[in-house]
Parts: structure tokens; C-alpha cells; sequence
């Protein structure tokens, strides 16, 4: 536990003040997350997750930028204060530009889920980089006006979980954590948005923490989310938001 403290440092998040709803929900505290560490979290998928304390969790969502689904997730987010990470598909990220500033100009974490969405295991070696190196550099283009095959933020998830020895030894090499998750909301599924908040607050009652795979690309996620943040507030949850170690070092330094 001391080690992972070490590693994983958590700092108070903004004030109450700072949010101009007082009983909103909120973001509790900020995660630096050192990729040397914790190259790959998630129970779904590893061994190892993030650390975090019981009634603790981590809102990530897949497919993005979409609109207008996209816009819908983030006002819910900033209704009740809270931050959480997009991975972001490159060619939707080409096609939506604004989309993505709009996305870390509200505070929110930029994650990368490749260009064209394969399951990388069903191609070669070199077509999956391919893929992975275009999605980041559109991502970036996007976000920065720079086309990058290097991150500014190393946090990547595989589409469908669908990763490859290979694939997870090069992207530990390059520094990048792989993301799964604890839990999800299976709604990449024909559901209602209550079906699918029933579905993911029974999941959560069990696991208790952990980190939540959302996908802002779906119109019933978009529906279902102020709901479940209302949950999560009435529950005694709290919402903690990751950061890249040493984006948060720099941070500090200033």
C-alpha cells in the first residue's frame, strides 16, 4: 500500500467553491498514474488495477468524439462537477476536431482506442501499430495541431479489450499504460437507458470501486448518465480523475 501511494499520488481536487452547484456530485481527487508502475490496470483484463478505496471509481468512456452523444456526456459531467477520461478514436477524432478540444478544455482526460477501431488480434503485428501510432497522431492533431505519434497523455485502451502479447510488450516499452476495466455498463447492447443503469448499479453494488467503461458514442449512455451520476452522489461515491504522472509533476512545479 505504501509503495502504491508512492507511486499513485492523491491530491485534493478543486475546491467546492469551484463548482457552482453545491450539492453536486463532484471530482473527490486526482490520480497521477505512473505508467512504469501500473503498465496495465484493470480486472477485467489484468491482474492488477488502479488503487483506489472503497466506494472510490473512475469514469472512462470509449468511441468518442461523437455528436451529438458526446456533448450530452459531457454537460452531465459538468452539471455535477466531474471529471473523467475519453478514449478517443483517431478517425472520429479527424472528423470532430473542436469535439476533442472542447473535451480537455472542460478538464477532462485525453486517452487514445486506435484509428479505425480493429480487434488487433484479427490482423498483423505492424497493421495493429499502424493503427494504434494514426489513431494517437490524429488524436493529438486534433487536440494540439500537431500530428504525434508520442502522446500527451500515454493512457491507451484496445477496442473490444482485444490485445496481443506483442502489442502490450511494445506499448509498456513506449511508457503507455493499457487500460481495461473493473466494470461496465454493457451498453454496446440493445437496452433501454434504465435497463442499462439497472445493469450497471447492480454491477457496482458488488464491485464497490473500481474503474467503469461508459461509451460516449452511445445515445442510451448519453441518456442514462445524469441518472447514474445522481446514483452515485446519493450512494457515497466519489469520482476520482486520472492523471499521467508526470503531467501532474509539471503541474506542481508551477
Amino acid at each position: 500500500m505504501l509503495a502504491a501511494a508512492a507511486v499513485l499520488t492523491g491530491m485534493a481536487a478543486a475546491q467546492a467553491a469551484d463548482c457552482p452547484r453545491k450539492d453536486a456530485l463532484g471530482t473527490s481527487r486526482i490520480l497521477a498514474v505512473d505508467g512504469a508502475a501500473y503498465p496495465r490496470v484493470g480486472l477485467k483484463s489484468f491482474p492488477q488495477t488502479l488503487p483506489l478505496a472503497d466506494h472510490e471509481v473512475v469514469l472512462t468512456f470509449d468511441d468518442g468524439p461523437r455528436p451529438p452523444n458526446t456533448q450530452k456526456v459531457l454537460a452531465a459531467l459538468a452539471r455535477e462537477c466531474v471529471r473523467a477520461t475519453f478514449f478517443l478514436v483517431g478517425k472520429d477524432s479527424a472528423s470532430f476536431p473542436e469535439l476533442v478540444r472542447r473535451t480537455a478544455a472542460e478538464g477532462h482526460t485525453i486517452g487514445h482506442h486506435t484509428w479505425s477501431h480493429p480487434m488487433t488480434s484479427r490482423i498483423s503485428f505492424d497493421r495493429a501499430r499502424e493503427d494504434i501510432e494514426r489513431g494517437i497522431a490524429a488524436d493529438e492533431m486534433a487536440l494540439r495541431g500537431v500530428s504525434s505519434k508520442t502522446p500527451s497523455t500515454p493512457f491507451f485502451r484496445f477496442p473490444y479489450f482485444d490485445s496481443t502479447p506483442a502489442m502490450l510488450d511494445l506499448l509498456q516499452s513506449r511508457g503507455i499504460v493499457v487500460f481495461g476495466a473493473d466494470l461496465w455498463a454493457s451498453d454496446w447492447e440493445d437496452m433501454t437507458p434504465r435497463q442499462q443503469l439497472k445493469v450497471v448499479t447492480q454491477r457496482l453494488e458488488v464491485a464497490r470501486k473500481g474503474i467503469i467503461l461508459l461509451h460516449d458514442a452511445q445515445a442510451r449512455t448519453a441518456a442514462m448518465l445524469p441518472a447514474f451520476l445522481r446514483y452515485l452522489r446519493e450512494n457515497g461515491y466519489r469520482v476520482v480523475h486520472i492523471v499521467p504522472a508526470a503531467q501532474q509533476e509539471s503541474a506542481d512545479a508551477h
